[in-house]
């Protein structure tokens, strides 16, 4: 007669050696479906030179032609500018803008002014160079692939309703882990969690799949993926903010949704900049005269029972402010409107005392200036004056040095406020080892914050390191997907707010992680999708929007 217990412990053993291969296999077959289904590399159309007869190939929707080169489309000729005009291709067909060249654009032998149509053997003329526009077809020499995400692999994906099951079914073994492990109450809380949250998935899949037709649904899976662990590592810790967590989820994949028809034609986004701009402000300035301050920062506003963080949703209109459409940023790379409104919300955060939002939104800003201009003088300049800045707040505000005081000597803090928390994520991380003490079954649970900025160390210690590098890099990994799809983007605007928001993403868990292991100062920000907080769910959603929309297939592609 077999011991139920003895089979109960093995079980037990074997879902937690289980547990973080399948979330390395989960994360791998995202990142995978991202790489697949994609047309293979080959031109839109072709450049024919007819005096040379060069072929020059032209692969995105919009391409810089000039004598720079940075130019998409190299022209070796004296008489061309070094950014000369952009060829651009809309819903309406193929357009070229000069912007701003010394000797002007011509089409057909009439000078442009402003986007100037062009059809299939039209003669655009740059500087003493004509080039007849001609179908993609006629460049018949092979190009190169030159990032991971644009090489086509012949391996077939996996199925998108295939990768919602694998995903459903490790949230169900989470949901195991919390019903048994632990001490005996409530146990069938988990269960009615995991239900709600496959509704919400499920019910998400449907509504991008049949309803909007959309063919690809691998970075929805990711966001799901980590969300779900989010919400059940909550169950055993708060109850009532898991479902806080679920629903704010669920409004931040209706943000999503929105987000993605909203800036599905690059050049009505521009019409809205000046309103978004002081919206931004305006929730900004809301949390100053409002808010309630929260662990040293004034940035959280209460009603009732309902707390609202205004700068989570900024960190969306600031990426949809800072990206434009290349013919714009050609023309225009005057850069003081987007320094100003960005000395604005970092000025705003600083003064609420939320320095951890303001470095984010800084490292951002360098991010977008560089893809907007490419100089590294105005990068220079940027950091310069952001360490003024600092010496500044310092000098004035010394009480912001004593968060750094514990920086690096944690373990001489570990029963005051400088190094307490730091020291027991390090000591619970240990304790949890490669594969974790099961969910629930945690003692940095009994720390504060430790499901927000800490969230790293208690997955670490419930679920083990294993699985909690692997969502680090889960989250990682987008920077090198946004920038390798950046390539195909419909428009430059989708290019830069695509990387923007990976980059902005990646630095928020950056500081989440090294902050909570003592390899940076603790800041307070949150692991995305994965902390608990409702306005930075929805902000996370609304970010991955930007990236969704950079894939060619967003909108190209439908069932």
């Amino acid at each position: 007669m077999f011991d139920l217990s003895v089979i109960f412990d093995i079980g037990v053993v074997a879902l937690r050696i289980i547990m973080p291969v399948y979330a390395i296999v989960i994360v791998y077959q995202c990142y995978a479906a991202m790489r697949r289904r994609r047309r293979p590399e080959k031109p839109l159309v072709t450049l024919y030179n007819m005096q040379t007869g060069l072929k020059l190939p032209v692969l995105f929707w919009e391409n810089s032609i000039g004598r720079s080169k940075g130019s998409d489309i190299l022209i070796d000729d004296p008489a061309v500018s070094r950014n000369h005009c952009v060829l651009l291709r809309r819903k309406e067909g193929w357009f070229v803008n000069d912007t701003g060249s010394k000797s002007g654009t011509y089409v057909n032998g009439r000078k442009t002014n402003g986007r100037t149509r062009v059809l299939i053997n039209d003669t655009i003329t740059v500087g003493n160079s004509s080039f007849e526009f001609r179908r993609g077809e006629e460049y018949d020499e092979k190009i190169r692939a030159s990032w991971f995400f644009s090489r086509v692999s012949s391996k077939p994906a996996i199925k998108s309703w295939k990768l919602m099951l694998l995903i459903t079914i490790f949230h169900f073994f989470m949901c195991v882990e919390a019903m048994f492990w632990n001490d005996g109450t409530n146990a069938e809380s988990p269960l009615v969690m995991f239900g709600a949250l496959a509704a919400v998935e499920w019910g998400f899949f449907f509504v991008s799949t049949i309803i909007l037709r959309r063919v690809n649904f691998e970075l929805e899976s990711l966001a799901l993926f980590l969300t779900g662990i989010g919400v059940i590592i909550l169950v055993r810790q708060a109850e009532r903010s898991a479902y806080v967590q679920l629903i704010a989820a669920s409004v931040g994949m209706a943000v999503f949704c929105v987000l993605i028809k909203l800036i599905e034609d690059p050049d009505k986004v521009i019409k809205l900049r000046i309103p978004m701009m002081i919206a931004a402000v305006g929730l900004l300035l809301l949390s100053i005269v409002f808010g309630r301050v929260t662990n040293g920062a004034a940035n959280w506003i209460y009603i009732g029972s309902i707390s609202v963080q205004p700068s989570e949703l900024v960190k969306i209109i600031y990426i949809f402010i800072g990206a434009s459409a290349l013919d714009k940023l050609q023309t225009n790379k005057n850069l003081i409107e987007f320094i100003i409104f960005s000395a604005i919300c970092v000025g705003l955060l600083a003064v609420m005392g939320d320095f951890g939002t303001a470095l984010i939104f800084f490292m951002t800003f360098l991010l977008i200036a560089f893809m907007r201009s490419g100089d590294f003088k105005t990068i220079i300049l940027a950091v310069a004056a952001a360490v003024f800045g600092v010496t500044f707040v310092l000098k004035f505000k010394p009480y912001v040095a004593d968060r750094f005081s514990a920086w690096g000597h944690v373990w001489e803090h570990t029963q005051d406020n400088g190094g307490y928390q730091q020291a027991r994520v390090l000591t619970y991380i240990a304790s949890g080892g490669l594969f974790g003490v099961g969910i629930g079954n945690g003692f940095l649970k009994q720390v504060a914050a430790s499901e927000s900025d800490l969230v790293f160390g208690l997955v670490s210690e419930e679920m083990g390191v294993i699985v909690a590098i692997t969502l680090a890099i889960a989250v990682g990994a987008l920077v090198i997907y946004a920038r390798a799809i950046t390539t195909r983007s419909r428009s430059t605007f989708y290019s830069i707010s695509a990387c923007c928001a990976a980059g902005l993403l990646v630095t928020q868990l950056s500081l989440n992680v090294f902050g909570a292991t003592a390899i940076l100062p603790l800041t307070g920000v949150t692991f995305p999708f994965i902390s608990s907080g409702g306005s930075s769910i929805i902000s996370c959603w609304g970010l991955i929007a930007f990236i969704k929309a950079a894939d060619e297939r967003t909108y190209a592609v439908k069932r």
